[in-house]
């Protein structure tokens, strides 16, 4: 009876907190370190508490700050014997929380206090920060610490691991510009349509709503998904239609097409008129006569300005599709360039 009262008592202290403390590890300090199993992964990681010099730790209590909205517990265990609190999320506070059982002493030396496992809800970059710990020992004497422990952890789409734009992707999704085709899945070579690249130049220059007036596009629906950006892009002289008044905004677009795009785009953020920059005309291709003549300037300065390149090392292959990884590298030069 008298132990089953103690070990209410370390529940009741790890919940609310003791008023009073005692330098229980005066005489030896022991530290605390925060691991991590992984920085990236497609979706959960482990964050393990490890203490060095322990001297008498019978229970205890941490707290770390997150973002609930983009990171779940999984699970959380220890070594230690004993009894666990379920986690508990209070807003942005985790709180975790262990004691040992019966009449014993505490752990000591070198351990694993706790291991924590996360799933990472959406694609992107989310801070986890260990911001307290309190410890007690076998006598539930206690002593509290503020801890800064933080790091950054970055869940990746699954078909993006190994891929070669993987890093210039995840930038991209990091600064809110483009999102993936769900929370687990990006599809970096899947082709994109006109109307998804005009999207991409508006979000990432931040056009502005577009002044009223009449789009000669027939082809551009009232209500669809891309009627905004696509206004957005042509009242910033971004787009062209391949007809007097048609879009085409489903037709995937062509490298062309998007060097076009890029450099009309490059133009508005920089206040220039496309026909006042420099061709560099010793720029040239393997299959340079399969380049529509509308396209030739418009390619010859994107690839001046290092927005984009070849196909391979001799070919530019202008009427190839663009990938969705190609459409977003290009965009993140393209906005590297305008800063």
């Amino acid at each position: 009876m008298k132990r089953n009262t103690i070990l209410a008592a370390v529940v009741c202290n790890l919940c609310i907190g003791l008023i009073g403390t005692a330098p229980a590890f005066a005489e030896n300090v022991s530290q605390f370190v925060m691991k991590t199993s992984d920085l990236e992964s497609t979706g959960e990681f482990t964050v393990t508490m490890k203490g060095e010099n322990i001297q008498d730790l019978y229970a205890y209590e941490v707290k770390f700050s997150l973002d609930p909205s983009k990171l779940e517990v999984v699970s959380a265990d220890t070594n230690i014997d004993g009894f666990s609190i379920s986690p508990m999320m209070k807003g942005n506070e985790l709180t975790i929380a262990h004691t040992k059982v019966g009449k014993v002493v505490g752990e000591k030396g070198n351990l694993d206090i706790g291991t924590i496992t996360f799933r990472a809800k959406k694609a992107g970059v989310t801070n986890i920060e260990w911001t307290h710990l309190k410890i007690v020992d076998h006598n539930l004497k206690s002593q509290s610490f503020t801890r800064n422990d933080a790091v950054d952890f970055t869940k990746i789409f699954s078909d993006l691991a190994g891929h070669w734009a993987k890093t210039d992707v995840m930038q991209m999704v990091g600064q809110g510009i483009v999102e993936g085709m769900d929370d687990n899945h990006f599809a970096p070579d899947t082709s994109v349509t006109r109307a998804q690249f005009a999207t991409l130049l508006a979000k990432a220059l931040q056009l502005k709503d577009a002044e009223a007036g009449k789009m000669p596009f027939n082809d551009v629906a009232t209500g669809s998904w891309y009627e905004g950006t696509v206004k957005k892009a042509f009242s910033a002289g971004l787009i062209n239609g391949v007809s007097a008044t048609a879009f085409a905004p489903e037709t995937i677009i062509t490298r062309e097409e998007m060097t076009a795009m890029l450099i009309r785009a490059k133009a508005y953020a920089s206040g220039t008129k496309v026909e006042e920059m420099k061709v560099d005309e010793s720029i040239h291709f393997g299959d340079d006569d399969a380049v529509s003549h509308w396209s030739v300037p418009f390619v010859k300065l994107a690839v001046g300005a290092k927005l984009m390149e070849g196909r391979t090392t001799t070919d530019f292959a202008p009427l190839a599709s663009a990938s969705r990884a190609e459409a977003v590298v290009v965009l993140k030069r393209l906005l590297a360039g305008i800063e």
